[in-house]
């Protein structure tokens, strides 16, 4: 690896504000705002909207739209007369 001509690679905190939770990873992200950790360490604090803990695909609250097959729902909405084209 070259020196000066990639980011400093260093730990950082990113923080789920909608869910309250934070953990502690490495990234190249910069912030000014900092955060003192768990281990004793002053740490940057990047504030992200949306984690793991409240993506609602990744905690069971995702609604499901589509409960029918494509098929299925072509056949309903036009029956038996989507198929006079297909000759």
């Amino acid at each position: 690896m070259q020196q000066d001509k990639h980011p400093s690679y260093r730990p950082v905190v990113f923080r789920d504000s909608s869910a309250g939770y934070a953990f502690l990873t490495r990234s190249t992200a910069s912030s000014d705002q900092t955060i003192d950790w768990d281990d004793g360490n002053t740490y940057p604090v990047i504030d992200v909207e949306i984690s793991a803990e409240s993506h609602p695909f990744f905690t069971g609250k995702a609604r499901v739209v589509d409960t029918e097959g494509q098929v299925a729902k072509f056949e309903r909405r036009y029956g038996e007369e989507g198929n006079k084209g297909a000759s």
